[in-house]
């Protein structure tokens, strides 16, 4: 697969008359229709207001990465440990998808109780030897994991990263950093989800890596 010369966006201002929550013959409203579309690409920013359905958007396509596009394993990334809730098991199918969501709870690391450092980034190591194949853990626990094992140890892997805007530019910035070293190895796919593109402290999201 090519890769793209930018990171392609889906974005959505809601309609007020509804139809924005429909869904389709596969269960998607439009905007995880929009962005099921684009599951090709390597390097993917959903950009969606919350609880506008970036989650399951981001399953839809992760399932599809892992069954048709030759990636070994996906591991979501989020800001916080109650925001790993969100990716809990889905019925897919009985809505009309051809898969269901699913997450060993030995590998949804936001469940289990303890820091994010130690025991948890050893996990991350056993789900990298491993045949499973979705890890949820929180930015920080995905932090310590690429410093101990490199960014080699993920390759041919989707790396979600939910709440993007906690991705700086700034040197000084782990997650932002991985990110950028990860990309510029190119051997894994991207998804980025965000609510908004900017952040708080005017630093710059993520500048473009050639």
């Amino acid at each position: 697969m090519s890769k793209p010369n930018a990171v392609p966006s889906v974005s959505v201002t809601y309609a007020q008359n509804g139809t924005s929550t429909q869904s389709n013959e596969l269960g998607m409203r439009p905007m995880q229709e929009r962005a099921y579309q684009k599951r090709g690409e390597q390097y993917l920013l959903i950009k969606s207001p919350p609880a506008s359905g970036k989650s399951r958007a981001l399953m839809f396509i992760a399932l599809d990465k892992l069954e048709n596009q030759g990636l070994q394993q996906a591991i979501i990334a989020v800001p916080e440990k109650s925001i790993g809730s969100s990716f809990h098991n889905e019925p897919l199918s009985q809505f009309g998808f051809w898969g269901d969501w699913q997450v060993e709870p030995r590998w949804n690391l936001c469940d289990a109780p303890g820091g994010d450092n130690g025991g948890k980034v050893d996990a991350v190591k056993k789900f990298l030897d491993s045949d499973a194949k979705v890890l949820v853990c929180t930015h920080a626990t995905f932090r310590f994991a690429v410093e101990k094992f490199g960014v080699e140890a993920f390759d041919d892997r989707l790396i979600a990263v939910d709440e993007f805007h906690h991705v700086s530019a700034n040197p000084d910035n782990k997650l932002g950093d991985y990110i950028r070293q990860l990309m510029t190895r190119d051997k894994i796919h991207i998804v980025a989800m965000t609510g908004s593109y900017f952040r708080g402290d005017a630093e710059a999201v993520l500048h473009g890596v050639k």
